[in-house]
């Protein structure tokens, strides 16, 4: 049975991660995620899970790793700085194909910024934050229930992909309040780690069928000895220096989820049918660009809202299909123009690109996305 309850984004956060089997969770609190950690330790022990406040973010991580290693579905959250942090231990939880989830509640920056306002500046971070080439992916949530529900689909693909995910939140959606109605927690289709098991230590702990992307993860924690390591390494997980087993590791992490991107990728499409003009945003940004599509539509002009519910990979492939019917965009985010460059490279030969950012803490309302469309007509 479902139930109406009120609820934070960032309290959101923490209940559809333990509706989705969370058990682990270990942070350092910063704002605007603080609720995240708060909430986790008290709601964590109520579940039979375990909250650790660690020292720092780079403690956090590596916890949130090594508990997931041992079996545990396990979470961090965070804000820009502590996100910075978290990068090297993220690089090496895509090498060693470990999964969790990784909130980071974006506030204004660089450096600590202005750490209580609304941003979206770590969109690029999210991709390109980490070295090397490696699997990427995000989702950002535009409101409460959105947030619970989604929460679910990051573990899912986390699990599913064995790979860490990040859940790119803004605080506009992490301070937003609503009356949401959650669903039915025996309604949610929640994907269990795929196991394997071997006699021994060391046997073949990253072997993958010929055809498939990922290999199924021995459970550490139940007695299964292997090796974990952030070198290039083979089947066994043991380092190697052969260049053609490393060529075909990277390639196989980058190929589990560019190959199965049609699974991964989801894009919420609101008065597009007709659309002549594509607005499109992410997360909280959402609901002013919502507001100036119904007011422009009320107006007589064929605007529609094209919003990525999956930001990395970027959707290409449903952008694409929108194209032939458009005569502009606008790129709405608050930031420089970050997710911009992506609309630049998928649109910017067919269809002209328009942009409104901002950096300063305030809010994009529906007026100022209503001034901006009228200046692209003038």
């Amino acid at each position: 049975m479902s139930k109406t309850v009120l609820l934070q984004g960032n309290e959101a956060a923490v209940e559809g991660a333990i509706a989705a089997g969370m058990r682990f969770f270990a942070g350092y609190p910063i704002t605007p995620s603080t609720e995240i950690a708060e909430r986790s330790a008290i709601r964590l022990p109520e579940e039979g899970g375990k909250f650790i406040q660690m020292e720092d973010e780079l403690a956090s991580i590596a916890a949130v790793l090594g508990a997931s290693a041992a079996g545990m579905k396990a979470m961090t959250a965070t804000s820009g700085p502590g996100f910075s942090l978290m990068q090297e231990n993220i690089g090496y939880g895509a090498m060693a194909e470990i999964p969790c989830v990784i909130v980071d509640v974006q506030r204004v920056g660089p450096s600590t910024g202005l750490a209580t306002s609304p941003s979206q500046g770590d969109y690029m971070q999210a991709k390109w934050g980490t070295h090397g080439d490696h699997p990427v992916i995000a989702l950002s949530p535009s409101s409460v229930l959105e947030t619970y529900t989604l929460m679910v689909r990051a573990f899912n693909l986390s699990e599913k992909y064995r790979t860490p995910v990040i859940f790119l939140m803004d605080e506009i959606v992490g301070h937003l309040r609503e009356d949401v109605s959650l669903p039915d927690p025996n309604s949610l289709i929640i994907n269990r780690r795929k196991l394997s098991f071997h006699d021994g230590a060391n046997k073949q702990c990253y072997y993958v069928p010929e055809g498939e992307y990922v290999p199924a993860m021995k459970p550490f924690g139940q007695g299964e000895r292997y090796n974990i390591t952030g070198l290039a390494h083979d089947e066994s997980g043991f380092p190697i220096n052969d260049h053609d087993k490393a060529g075909k590791l990277i390639n196989r992490l980058i190929d589990k989820v560019e190959h199965n991107a049609d699974h991964i990728v989801r894009v919420e499409q609101y008065e597009m049918d007709d659309a002549e003009t594509a607005i499109v945003c992410f997360g909280g940004t959402a609901r002013s660009v919502m507001s100036a599509v119904q007011a422009a539509r009320a107006a007589g002009h064929k605007v529609g809202m094209f919003r990525p519910i999956t930001v990395w990979p970027f959707p290409d492939k449903p952008l694409r299909a929108r194209l032939p019917q458009l005569r502009n965009i606008l790129m709405v985010e608050h930031n420089h123009g970050q997710m911009l460059l992506e609309m630049q490279r998928v649109a910017g030969r067919d269809v002209p690109v328009h942009f409104l950012g901002r950096v300063d803490g305030t809010v994009i309302s529906p007026d100022d996305v209503l001034a901006k469309l009228e200046e692209m007509e003038g």
